[in-house]
Formats: structure tokens, C-alpha cells, sequence
């Protein structure tokens, strides 16, 4: 396990089988600023160019993305001239985990990592305890719906960055309250 607290971010990476795995992905992020905006305005249809600006994805990336959450049932595309990409269902049927198990699930242990054969599918308390942290990790994100992201008080807005001073403010979205 590794953990980098460097530029602010927590990176924490489990080798599973070999495999090294990132616990929360880059992409997942991605995929939930893209659902969170498209929540802030449910009746509004966004192109993938406007979506790229406000959430700073990368814009042909997020069309992989935004592919992918759309055969996930989540957003749906509408072509033409007020086409764009929308929430196909309300925000408060979407929760955390929909949207990263559609992108890049989670990891869980299922088997001894290492292959001894001595644990087999008994793992060992170390590998349990991993497990139980990834299980308690999954159950946040099936318990948050994204229309509770956008409705805490915490009086940090998602998306919305402060600037310099005064009341000089950069939102990618607006939030009606």
C-alpha cells in the first residue's frame, strides 16, 4: 500500500494478484465532476466541448467517458442542434458508487493476493482488513446519492473554485439553493 500525500492528493495503490491497483481512479473523478455538473442543471442539455471547459477534462477523453457512462444507463446523448449529454435519471437515483463502478470499480479481495495456498479464499487479517476498509468505502458510495453532493452545507460548492480576493469568484456551475 502506498499512500502520497504529494500535491494534496491521496493516493493509495494495493497490488491484488500482482496487479497494482489504484483505489480510487483518476477517471473516476473525472466521471464524477461530469455526473455533478450535469446534476447542478438536470434540464439542460451539455456538449461534450462545454462539459470538457467546466469540469477540465480533457475533451477527448471525457467522450470516452461520457461513452461509457452512457452504456451504464446514467447520461443519455441527444444529437442535432440542442443536443448534448444529460442525466438519465434524477441525481437522486445515481449514488457515488453507480458512477464508479461503471467507470472503474472498486478493488476487493477475494483471494489470498500473493497466491498461498495455505489461505486460499481465507484471507489472512491483514488482506480481511483491507477488504473491510474497501467494503466500508463501497458502502459510502452506495449510500450518497450525487443530489447530496450537490445539496451539503458545507459551504463548498463542487466544481466552484475562489479566487484572489473579495467576492471575485470562478464557478463552473451555478447551484440554485
Amino acid at each position: 500500500m502506498q499512500i502520497n500525500l504529494a500535491d494534496s492528493k491521496l493516493d493509495i495503490k494495493v497490488q491484488i494478484n500482482g496487479k497494482r491497483l489504484s483505489m480510487f481512479s483518476q477517471t473516476n473523478e473525472y466521471a464524477l465532476r461530469v455526473i455533478t455538473f450535469l446534476a447542478a442543471a438536470p434540464d439542460t442539455s451539455r456538449t461534450n466541448a462545454s462539459l470538457a471547459e467546466a469540469t477540465q477534462v480533457p475533451a477527448g477523453y471525457l467522450y470516452k467517458i461520457l461513452n461509457t457512462l452512457e452504456k451504464a444507463g446514467l447520461v443519455r446523448s441527444q444529437r442535432g442542434k440542442h443536443g448534448g449529454y444529460s442525466l438519465n435519471r434524477p441525481a437522486e437515483q445515481i449514488t457515488v458508487l453507480d458512477v464508479v463502478q461503471a467507470i472503474d470499480p472498486l478493488p476487493r479481495i477475494h483471494s489470498c493476493p500473493l497466491s498461498l495456498k495455505s489461505h486460499g479464499v481465507r484471507l489472512c487479517p491483514l488482506h480481511r482488513r483491507l477488504d473491510q476498509a474497501f467494503a466500508m468505502i463501497e458502502k459510502t458510495f452506495r449510500d450518497t446519492p450525487i443530489s447530496e453532493l450537490l445539496a451539503d452545507g458545507s459551504g463548498s460548492i463542487p466544481l466552484c473554485e475562489e479566487k484572489g480576493r473579495g467576492d471575485e469568484r470562478r464557478a463552473f456551475l451555478t447551484v440554485s439553493r
